[in-house]
C-alpha cells in the first residue's frame, strides 16, 4: 500500500470513530482516521463531559445537605471559579493531544482537515485524495440545528459549544428548549448564579421520558428559581447593545444577556460529499443492520450520522458493530437499538435515567403493557443516599411476554441503576427470574424488589 492507501478510512473522530477506528487497528488493519476539529468529538469537548463537570458540584452539595452531620459542615457556596477550572481540566482547555495516544498505540494514523468523499472508496483530503481497500466509514455527528425563528440568525446565540465552555456566567440566560440538552444546562448556569429562563415550544418538558418524570425535574428547575415557560413557542428573536429579546406567541416578552438554542441536533453531512456517490446532502444516512449503506458494500455510516440514536454510547456500539462486519465477522445491530434499547440519562438534580420504553410509547407500539411504581428511596439504601429527596422509579412489563419493555429511575444519583434494567430487557429475561436476582441490603438497588412486589412477584 502507499502512503494515501488504507485498508480502512474513518471520517470523524468522536467516540464513534475512535471506536471503530481502533478495534480496526487492534485487529490489524490499517485505518486512517480524519479529523477537522477535535480528537474526541463533540461528546469529550462540548458536550456530555463538561456539561456533567458543570452540573456535579451542586449535585454532591445537594447530597451532603441531606445527611445530618455532613449538612453542618456546608459553608458558604458553590466555588463559581473552581467550577469553571476544573471544567476546563475536563476538556483539557480543548487540546486533544490527550486523546492521541489510544489511537497511536492501535497503529491507527491520525490525519487532520476536511474529509470530503470523492467517489468509491475515495476521501478528498487537503487538496490530495486518499483511498481505501476496503471500507470508509462516516463517523461526523451531528451538530446543533437553529429553528427558522425570525431574527435568530443574527442573534449571535449560544449552541451547546459556547455554553459548555463560556468563561463568564451570564446574568441572564434564556434557554430555548426543554430537551435534556436544555434541562441540564439551564439548570448548571443557574447553580453558577444565572438568571435563567427555559421555553419551551411543547406542552411539557423532556417529552421522550415519562411524564412523571418530566414533573419531578420541572418542579426541581422552580424550586431552583428558573422560569419554566411550556407550550409556548417563540416567534421572534433580537439582540441589541443591552442583551437579546425573546417574544413568545403569548405576546410576552422576555430579555437576556445570552440565549441557549437547544431545540435538537441535526445530521453533520452538508459537506461530506455525498453526492459523489449518489447520496442527498445534509441528511441522515441511511443504514441497514450490518450499518452499511445500501447500495454501496463498502460505505458504513455510524453514530449521529446515521440518526438512528442520537447517543455517545450508541455510537460506540454501531462503531464495534461497524467495525466487526468489516473485519467479516457475521454481526449485526440488534434491530430495537434505535430505540427501546438505548439506554439515557438526565444529569439534572433529580436525575432521569431510562432505557426502552415509556407506558405511553409501549401502549403505542400495541404492546400489552402495564406499569409499576415505588419511590425510589423507599427502602434502607434510601436513608443513607438520597435521603428524604424525591424520587419514583418505573418498570413497564409486556404482560403477553412478562418480560421488561421499559424502565424509569427518577432521584439523586439514579444513572448507575439503569444498566441493571438494560441487561434485562436486552436479554429479555423473564420478570419471575429477576425475583431471584437479590440486591445487596442496604443498598438502594432494593428497589428492584420493591418493584416486583408492587408487581405482585
Amino acid at each position: 500500500m502507499t502512503a494515501d492507501e488504507f485498508d480502512v478510512v474513518v471520517i470523524g473522530a468522536g467516540p464513534a470513530g475512535e471506536v471503530c477506528s481502533g478495534r480496526l487497528g487492534e485487529a490489524g488493519l490499517s485505518v486512517a482516521v480524519v479529523e477537522g476539529h477535535l480528537v474526541g468529538g463533540e461528546c469529550s469537548f462540548y458536550g456530555c463531559m463538561p456539561s456533567k463537570a458543570l452540573l456535579r458540584p451542586a449535585e454532591a452539595l445537594a447530597e451532603a445537605q441531606r445527611i445530618p452531620g455532613a449538612r453542618e459542615a456546608v459553608v458558604g457556596r458553590l466555588d463559581v471559579e473552581a467550577v469553571l477550572s476544573r471544567r476546563d481540566e475536563v476538556i483539557h482547555d480543548l487540546d486533544d493531544s490527550v486523546q492521541l495516544p489510544w489511537l497511536e498505540q492501535r497503529g491507527v494514523t491520525v490525519l487532520r482537515g476536511h474529509a470530503r468523499l470523492a467517489g468509491e472508496r475515495r476521501v478528498q483530503l487537503n487538496g490530495g485524495v486518499i483511498s481505501a481497500r476496503r471500507a470508509v466509514v462516516l463517523a461526523t455527528g451531528s451538530e446543533a440545528a437553529l429553528p427558522p425563528i425570525p431574527g435568530l440568525a443574527d442573534a449571535d446565540a449560544w449552541t451547546n459549544r459556547m455554553a459548555t465552555t463560556s468563561k463568564l456566567v451570564p446574568a441572564r440566560l434564556i434557554v430555548l428548549g426543554g430537551g435534556v440538552v436544555g434541562v441540564e444546562l439551564g439548570q448548571a448556569w443557574s447553580t453558577l448564579g444565572s438568571q435563567v429562563s427555559i421555553v419551551e415550544a411543547l406542552p411539557r418538558l423532556l417529552g421522550r421520558e415519562e411524564e412523571f418524570a418530566a414533573n419531578l425535574v420541572l418542579e426541581a428547575l422552580v424550586e431552583r428559581g428558573i422560569a419554566v415557560r411550556v407550550g409556548s413557542p417563540a416567534v421572534e428573536i433580537s439582540r441589541n447593545g443591552h442583551g437579546v429579546s425573546v417574544r413568545l406567541d403569548s405576546g410576552e416578552e422576555l430579555e437576556s444577556d445570552e440565549l441557549l438554542v437547544a431545540v435538537g441536533r441535526r445530521p453533520a453531512t452538508r459537506d461530506l460529499g455525498l453526492e459523489s456517490v449518489g447520496l442527498e446532502p445534509g441528511r441522515y444516512v441511511e443504514v441497514d443492520e450490518t450499518l452499511r449503506v445500501a447500495g454501496h458494500d463498502w460505505l458504513f455510516a455510524i453514530g449521529d450520522t446515521n440518526g438512528r440514536a442520537l447517543l455517545t454510547h450508541m455510537g460506540k456500539y454501531e462503531g464495534r458493530i461497524a467495525a466487526d462486519v468489516i473485519l467479516g465477522r457475521d454481526t449485526k445491530i440488534d434491530p430495537r437499538a434505535d430505540g427501546s434499547l438505548a439506554p439515557r440519562v438526565v444529569f439534572t438534580e433529580p436525575q432521569v435515567a431510562a432505557v426502552g420504553h415509556t407506558l405511553a410509547s409501549a401502549l403505542e407500539a400495541g404492546i400489552d403493557a402495564r406499569a409499576v411504581d415505588v419511590e425510589t428511596s423507599g427502602n434502607a439504601g434510601g436513608s443513607f443516599y438520597g435521603r428524604g429527596a424525591a424520587g419514583i422509579s418505573r418498570l413497564v412489563v409486556d404482560e403477553r411476554r412478562q418480560i421488561l419493555v421499559g424502565a424509569t429511575f427518577t432521584g439523586p444519583a439514579v444513572a448507575e441503576f439503569v444498566h441493571a434494567a438494560t441487561i434485562a430487557i436486552v436479554a429479555e429475561v423473564p420478570i419471575e427470574k429477576l425475583w431471584h436476582a437479590t440486591p445487596s441490603f442496604p443498598t438502594r438497588s432494593e428497589v428492584w424488589l420493591k418493584l416486583l412486589e408492587a408487581y405482585g412477584l
